[in-house]
């Protein structure tokens, strides 16, 4: 009996070490997106890193502005920087806003990967790589697709203008209608955009073509189109997805939504940078999670995800 509890006493000793071992090696990173929380798609993006951290026993930190604003997210990174993490996640919204305080952050040996937005000019400021998807291709193909579905004309609505990686996509659009296209300006309000892309429909009888750049966007727009019972009159696309937008895709009322994977844009940063910090380990080159198109054909497949908050 006492050999017994001589072996607990020390069983219980080394598991003690051990967790004091481990918390001791848990590393601290800390994710600055522009994600507004009304706007599902960063609930995924966050789900995935909070999952990251979790499997790999890290401390994760996840900030972001109540709206679409940039002084509030410069000072966001900047409290992120200050507070000298093991790694910084950053959504790259605005080269001229954020690069000099990226830049010294990777001065300083953090090291910074970014996601979502940013990937064509985060590398000029030291970041280690990007996670996301070419906003311009996308927007592109987007263009290509509605032409191949004969559209002539088409009309991206930008719900947050001066993000970098919003104002790519609509400029991609409009190339890949060789510029017959345009850009309709709105808020996050979606009255807003309900009201202001029924007036620009009013007024421009010629566009068949409409893409919205994210699910804050592409809801009011559904809206409206269901008012007017317009959805058979417009070929109709968005970037990001969310359950009620599959369900839409599925039922044959939006014709595509363009996957990026947000979840992997959680996940994958805080997994890299985890394992940069024990073994000096990272990706040689950016990650690509998109573009995805998802269509009537393949949306049922990715609903039950989605309700999960994985797509």
């Amino acid at each position: 009996m006492a050999r017994l509890s001589h072996w607990l006493l020390a069983s219980t000793a080394a598991a003690l070490v051990a967790g004091s071992v481990q918390a001791q090696d848990s590393n601290r990173f800390v994710m600055v997106t522009h994600g507004v929380p009304s706007d599902p798609f960063w609930s995924v993006v966050k789900n995935g890193a909070e999952d990251a951290a979790e499997q790999v026993g890290a401390e994760l930190e996840y900030r972001a502005p109540s709206t679409f604003d940039m002084a509030k997210m410069q000072q966001l990174v900047e409290a992120a920087v200050a507070s000298d993490p093991d790694g910084l996640i950053v959504s790259f919204t605005d080269e001229d806003a954020l690069g000099g305080i990226v830049q010294r952050a990777a001065n300083n040996g953090i090291p910074v990967i970014t996601i979502n937005s940013g990937g064509d000019v985060a590398r000029n400021y030291g970041t280690r790589l990007h996670i996301g998807q070419s906003e311009y291709e996308a927007g592109k193909q987007a263009a290509e697709r509605m032409q191949e579905m004969g559209v002539e004309k088409g009309l991206c609505v930008n719900h947050e203008q001066g993000n970098q990686g919003l104002d790519q996509r609509c400029d991609g659009f409009i190339e890949g209608f060789d510029g017959n296209a345009e850009q309709l300006a709105t808020t996050h309000d979606p009255v807003e955009i309900r009201n202001a892309i029924v007036a620009y429909l009013n007024q421009n009888s010629d566009v068949k073509g409409i893409l919205t750049l994210g699910t804050l966007a592409s809801e009011p727009m559904l809206r409206a189109m269901r008012d007017q019972g317009a959805t058979d009159m417009f070929t109709l696309g968005t970037f990001d997805l969310s359950p009620s937008i599959l369900e839409a895709v599925d039922a044959g009322e939006l014709d595509f939504a363009i996957d990026q994977q947000q979840y992997l844009q959680g996940y994958l940063p805080v997994m890299f940078l985890d394992q940069y910090a024990r073994h000096g380990l990272m990706p040689a080159g950016d990650v690509p999670t998109g573009p995805g198109f998802v269509t009537q054909e393949n949306a049922a497949q990715v609903i039950e995800l989605s309700s999960q908050g994985i797509r």
